[in-house]
């Protein structure tokens, strides 16, 4: 089964991309995108998941069961490179999404509990911090981490510069029981500046069992079921990414690639 799921035209409800655990053949996390026009309206049930709308570029007026959060959004574009307003949303609960301008919409989805309202992420929520150095900068938005509620769900965006590295050094979480990683299945919806651009990412386990690459355009999602998962952008396109985790624990710990965590320490970058 291929780890990269294309882009695809808009259908009747704007839908782009649609991943499921049953498409993936994994148990937690499930991905929907979608591209609305100015005055069209979603409606959802998040069913027995919990839901995180993020508003990737647009404005939109959104509304549940027992709320209501209208005109909110700001950037128009992922690029402008400022935090995103985005909505949690419990189970057993109904959305209504109204596309106050066009609308690039991010569906997130996991097994939710039921246990918290629905509320909005506003920008100011939103905590962003610089990670990296030398070549292996980017930009982080930490929208639903794992100190703030959520039954399952964690919730990033990551901007990486041309010819930069992310997801780097390598690392990996999807060992269950372990002391030192969580199992946490990922996405990756990749946007970029020029939208003409692509980025490499590779997907691959110790073993080698498992050892894909990949070329990633606008809009396409990469999924990472485990192992390292790095990501190598090309010269000329700025990449974004919106990445959704979710497994049984609902806590980010990761392990690196020995071979290549020496990218972290003092003797990085190497003076040529």
């Amino acid at each position: 089964m291929s780890l990269l799921s294309k882009v695809q035209k808009p259908d009747a409800q704007g839908r782009i991309q649609h991943v499921t655990p049953e498409s993936v053949g994994w148990r937690y996390v499930g991905f929907d995108a979608y591209q609305l026009k100015k005055g069209q309206t979603l409606q959802l049930e998040s069913g027995d998941k919990e839901l995180c709308l993020v508003l990737v570029a647009g404005l939109a007026s959104v509304k549940t069961l027992h709320a209501e959060f209208p005109g909110i959004g700001k950037r128009m574009s992922p690029f402008e490179r400022t935090p995103p307003y985005s909505v949690y949303v419990p189970n057993n609960d109904k959305v209504e999404v109204y596309a106050d301008s066009d609308l690039e919409l991010a569906v997130c989805n996991a097994p939710g509990k039921g246990a918290l309202p629905a509320r909005l992420i506003s920008p100011a929520d939103v905590g962003v911090e610089q990670r990296g150095k030398g070549r292996n900068k980017r930009l982080v938005h930490n929208i639903l981490p794992d100190d703030k509620p959520a039954d399952s769900l964690l919730v990033v965006e990551v901007y990486t510069n041309e010819g930069d590295t992310s997801s780097y050094p390598s690392h990996k979480h999807d060992q269950e029981n372990s002391e030192n990683e969580t199992y946490l299945e990922e996405t990756y919806y990749h946007r970029f500046n020029p939208e003409q651009g692509f980025a490499m990412q590779r997907v691959y386990t110790d073993d080698r069992s498992l050892d894909e690459c990949m070329a990633a355009y606008n809009r396409d999602v990469v999924t990472v079921p485990r192992g390292y998962h790095p990501v190598a952008t090309i010269a000329g396109y700025d990449n974004y990414y919106l990445n959704v985790m979710a497994g049984p624990v609902r806590l980010w710990k990761f392990t690196w690639e020995k071979d290549h965590a020496w990218v972290n320490s003092d003797a990085y970058p190497v003076e040529k």
